[in-house]
């Protein structure tokens, strides 16, 4: 037997005890009844203490109840305190499960039946110009004003991704954005956004890349061909077959330098970043350099360049060697191909204020205009295409500069003033660099 059940007979008891003492049968119900009553107002005092406790929410401030009340309390609050765990527990997989989405390198909207932002990670937001935050509740259409986008969801044909421009650093130059949209639920969707800006950027590089290979080896092809049939059909003096033959030799040296340079590059880009371990003196890879210029401004230039290594400090370069050398020689040689013949080139290496270490090629040539300046380090771009290609240029020689600079943590720049020279300089930082 229960406590409320006992509770209830000991008050009916105590009431009938009362009528009965009254002397009457009828004082004995009404004492029975009365007892019944005030165990009922008692009764529904404590569920009103349990209803108003419910209300509430506090599970850590209890009523004092006994009995059936006191263990109802008990078991709601257990019950209550598990459901508050279980939701703690679905928040926390939900915050990480948001953080998660969050990190993603794909942007991630999901809008409701009517196609109003209920969520959206800030990779999204960038791709697609709006703020994750203020713009919650508002039609994506409204915000992406882009046709293509407007009539895929008109269409709601969504199994096929489209592209669109997203915003970009300059309105001419947008970024590319592919996004598809996924329904799930109620008519609720899933839109994912992925920039594909760089992909496109590298593959028009590789056709770019492609086609002015093929068009580079090409031309000597074409040439040394000519010069093959018209020396297997045409009896030729022996002055002109010398000659032809000394222009097929050249065009096969061209094509030599060509793929010797290809390599290289590939090698640079292929390979990982040079450690430190070994120190060069910047002296002796200066005077090689110079060494090298001197010879090849002897075949190609009518007067020969007066070229001159600028006296600095004892300085000892880290890195690898072979390739700070291919460096420095591709600055001379440009500088020998672009200069005049007569002029003077002067080169050397000098301590910059950071610690870090420059080495510089200063010439007295034609310079070069500022809109060209930003592209000289692209492959096989030509500030002046005829005579590159008259002295032996393949246009990569700026490009492999680049790779060796940025490989030992540093890079290159370029001054020029039309009609004075340019400057060209290959900069180091400190920590690969030693003056004694």
């Amino acid at each position: 037997m229960t406590r409320r059940a006992i509770e209830l007979l000991l008050l009916v008891a105590f009431g009938a005890a009362a009528g009965w003492i009254r002397g009457t049968e009828g004082w004995t119900f009404a004492g029975a009844l009365s007892g019944a009553l005030i165990w009922s107002i008692l009764d529904g005092l404590r569920a009103r203490k349990v209803l108003r406790w419910l209300n509430k929410g506090e599970v850590s401030r209890t009523p004092d109840l006994s009995g059936v009340w006191g263990e109802l309390v008990d078991r709601n609050r257990k019950l209550i305190r598990r459901l508050e765990k279980k939701v703690s527990n679905s928040d926390a997989r939900l915050e990480d499960f948001l953080a998660a989405i969050q990190a993603s390198p794909n942007g991630v909207v999901l809008l409701d039946s009517t196609g109003r932002i209920e969520w959206s990670n800030l990779t999204a937001a960038n791709q697609l110009g709006f703020d994750p935050k203020r713009d919650l509740g508002q039609y994506v259409r409204n915000l992406v004003r882009n046709p293509a986008f407007t009539a895929y969801l008109t269409a709601g044909n969504f199994q096929h991704e489209i592209q669109i421009d997203g915003p970009g650093v300059r309105p001419s130059q947008p970024t590319k954005i592919l996004l598809q949209i996924h329904p799930y639920g109620k008519k609720r969707k899933l839109l994912l956004t992925r920039d594909v800006t760089a992909v496109q950027l590298a593959e028009a590089m590789r056709r770019d890349f492609v086609a002015n290979v093929s068009h580079e080896i090409r031309t000597p092809l074409t040439v040394l061909s000519g010069f093959v049939e018209t020396m297997q059909t045409i009896p030729l003096e022996e002055s002109d077959r010398t000659r032809y033959l000394g222009m097929m030799s050249q065009q096969a040296q061209r094509m030599q330098t060509l793929v010797s340079d290809l390599l290289t590059l590939s090698r640079l880009e292929g390979s990982p970043a040079p450690g430190q371990g070994e120190w060069i003196d910047g002296g002796e890879l200066l005077q090689h350099v110079v060494q090298e210029a001197r010879g090849l401004s002897e075949v190609i230039a009518k007067p020969v360049h007066t070229i001159d290594p600028v006296e600095g400090p004892p300085m000892w370069v880290a890195g690898i060697k072979t390739e700070l050398l291919s460096a420095m020689s591709n600055l001379l040689s440009n500088a020998v191909r672009y200069t005049p013949g007569g002029g003077t080139i002067r080169a050397g290496w000098q301590v910059r204020s950071d610690g870090g270490g420059e080495f510089f090629v200063e010439d007295t040539g034609p310079g070069i205009a500022e809109d060209h300046l930003p592209r000289l380090t692209e492959r096989f771009y030509r500030v002046d295409r005829s005579r590159s290609r008259e002295t032996g240029g393949t246009g990569l020689g700026l490009a492999i500069v680049k790779h060796v600079a940025q490989r030992h943590g540093g890079q290159i720049e370029v001054q020029s003033v039309m009609g004075q020279g340019s400057r060209f300089m290959m900069r180091l930082p400190a920590s690969r660099v030693r003056v004694h």
